[in-house]
């Protein structure tokens, strides 16, 4: 099998409500995402998938989503607060995701690029850096 692999980076700030020490803070990070996928067979130009693809449908809902706003647990009061003054940008993770972990949003970005990267890519993984030393695997295997 043959893979291509996009990295798209975005910024956005979040806090984990149940963490035991300073991650229950609000903060913020530069994620990077690896988006993987695919293919039966190559394209007529011997490729997976033009990697700008990737960029326009993923890199896109990301910057509409999660770039330079805040990602929150549906419950946090501080999500909550964000988003009523209603001039920020505040995601908020659907509650069968919980907490705005990195394994959390790695597995909710693998399904939305499920809906985004159709036939006949398959995404295959997904990797999110929370930073340079510190991310989660989302697999299809």
């Amino acid at each position: 099998m043959i893979t291509a692999t996009r990295k798209l980076e975005f910024d956005s700030g979040h806090r984990v409500m149940r963490h035991e020490s300073k991650c229950r803070n609000v903060h913020g990070h530069r994620y990077v995402a690896e988006i993987t996928v695919s293919a039966p067979e190559l394209d007529e130009c011997d490729r997976v998938v033009d990697f700008s693809e990737i960029k326009r449908l993923v890199g896109t809902w990301i910057d509409d989503n999660w770039d330079h706003g805040f990602i929150s647990h549906s419950e946090d009061r501080y999500g909550k607060m964000l988003a009523s003054a209603g001039e920020l940008k505040v995601f908020f993770m659907p509650d069968d995701y919980g907490e705005p972990t990195a394994e959390n949003m790695a597995r909710y970005l693998a399904e939305k690029c499920d809906e985004l990267l159709t036939k006949p890519l398959t995404v295959e993984a997904v990797r999110l850096y929370e930073t340079p030393n510190c991310w989660a695997d989302w697999n299809r295997r």
